[in-house]
């Protein structure tokens, strides 16, 4: 898949689900529940354990149906290592300009995080195709409205306290997908096997991203 296939399907989906599991069956088993409610782009995050196996283990099971990425990278030889287990697209809590080198070097997608005008400009100056607006939980919608302002180019993905409550303010603000965590997928319905409510909540999610869209 090229990078430009990578991205249309990041931007078609709009939410980047961003999945800690405590194994791969687990895992491999929400990504279906969310792909039956929509969702097909997939963070892994590196702490959850194994997390090079599951990456190989979920890209393995789905191939070109789910777009999986590994996220909590920090260095560029974690970066390098998780390609080669499958992982489509790169996510970072932070800006570093080794990950984004060696992403750009072979053709990944990478999201590094950066939360003021700065780092989000700095970020996309060194090579960034997403900016991760990290955290968002503690400014809403409204910064990112602010941000778009005089940085209308660089497309952001906003992260953290997203939900189907908030989901389309973000969007309608500007953003162009989400990230979304504990709100789509925790542990605690996973363990329980509550699959239905997590195809749910990711039919909710992408029905709010899309009327956002619609409105914007």
């Amino acid at each position: 898949m090229t990078k430009l296939e990578q991205m249309r399907r990041i931007e078609a989906c709009g939410i980047v689900a961003i999945i800690r599991a405590n194994s791969a069956n687990e895992l491999i088993d929400a990504a279906a529940a969310i792909h039956a409610g929509g969702v097909n782009v997939i963070e892994v995050t590196m702490t959850t354990p194994n997390a090079l196996q599951v990456i190989n283990d979920v890209s393995s099971t789905y191939g070109d149906s789910v777009l999986v990425g590994a996220g909590s990278v920090l260095d560029a030889e974690t970066a390098r290592a998780v390609m080669l287990a499958g992982a489509e697209f790169i996510v970072s809590p932070v800006t570093k300009a080794a990950v984004i080198e060696i992403c750009n070097r072979y053709g990944k997608v990478v999201i590094p995080g950066a939360f003021t005008p700065t780092e989000i400009l700095m970020a996309w100056e060194a090579g960034a195709d997403y900016v991760k607006v990290f955290p968002s939980s503690g400014v809403g919608a409204s910064y990112i409205k602010d941000i778009k302002a005089p940085l209308p180019h660089i497309p952001l993905v906003p992260t953290g306290g997203i939900n189907v409550e908030n989901a389309g303010e973000f969007i309608s603000a500007g953003a162009t997908a989400l990230g979304v965590g504990s709100a789509l997928v925790n542990n605690q319905l996973i363990e329980a096997g509550e699959f239905e409510s997590l195809t749910e909540r990711a039919k909710k999610l992408c029905a709010e991203v899309q009327r956002a869209r619609l409105q914007r």
